[in-house]
């Protein structure tokens, strides 16, 4: 599965490996949680990617009350195409989720512990999504989207038997095209190499969904404390921006 993910690459890094037409701005992201909103990446009929944001926890078209089914921020990729939740998404709203890292915890008897995945280059990776526009008996619109899931890697078994889809650069396009009615892109829902990813244990911060800071990426067992001020990458400086706030919690 996948529950907790960061997006911390420079919105510059994102745009040219996702390859979207929007130049957007946005904060550095440790900690992103179910319910919050995410960056997606989707394609329109003329094959141009775009930029957008979407609530992590789909909601399928028909749900009468969004409170009265579970939250469904992640999607098994092995049913997608069966199940009536899912089904439509899957032929006709495929989407990407860019994410520099996820986590999963270990238990340890009554502990656990959490550990970062991220890929062995340092790189983008782009996780397979599923997105859905609910509309609300009182008109409101709401764009929400889920991860589509598969089993672990090599790499990643002994912590969890589950991962998220992570698509290729050269497999995205076919991925995000959902001009044609057939299932052929849900072969790319597949576990990563066993090579592609690395992971290491981190700080117990990431615990708290609340925290969204460098501390919670820290060795397991090292004190750290909440800065000031968030660290970016490269001690690089970003100007006050009111689409900051696109980032911010919304649970």
């Amino acid at each position: 599965m996948c529950g907790r993910f960061a997006l911390t690459l420079f919105p510059e890094e994102v745009q040219s490996q996702c390859g979207y037409e929007e130049q957007v701005e946005f904060p550095p992201r440790y900690n992103i949680a179910p319910t919050q909103p995410v960056a997606v990446v989707t394609v329109d009929a003329a094959g141009r990617r775009h930029f957008s944001l979407m609530r992590w926890g789909f909601v399928p078209a028909w749900a009468k009350d969004p409170a009265a089914i579970p939250l469904l921020f992640n999607a098994r990729g092995e049913t997608i195409g069966e199940k009536a939740a899912f089904r439509a998404a899957a032929r006709h709203r495929r989407c990407l989720v860019p994410a520099s890292a996820f986590y999963e915890w270990r238990r340890d008897g009554a502990k656990r512990t959490p550990f970062m995945i991220e890929r062995a280059d340092g790189r983008l990776m782009l996780f397979a999504g599923i997105w859905e526009t609910y509309a609300s008996p009182n008109g409101s619109e709401i764009d929400t989207v889920a991860i589509v899931t598969t089993d672990a890697n090599g790499t990643l078994a002994a912590l969890h038997p589950r991962m998220p889809a992570i698509i290729a650069p050269d497999d995205a396009e076919l991925w995000l095209d959902c001009t044609q009615p057939g299932l052929a892109a849900l072969g790319l829902v597949r576990p990563a190499p066993d090579d592609l990813l690395t992971m290491r244990s981190v700080s117990q911060n990431l615990n708290d969904a609340r925290r969204d800071d460098g501390t919670v990426q820290s060795p397991a067992g090292e004190a750290v404390s909440t800065p000031a001020c968030r660290p970016e990458k490269g001690g690089r400086k970003r100007p006050p921006n009111v689409q900051l706030s696109l980032f911010d919690e919304d649970v």
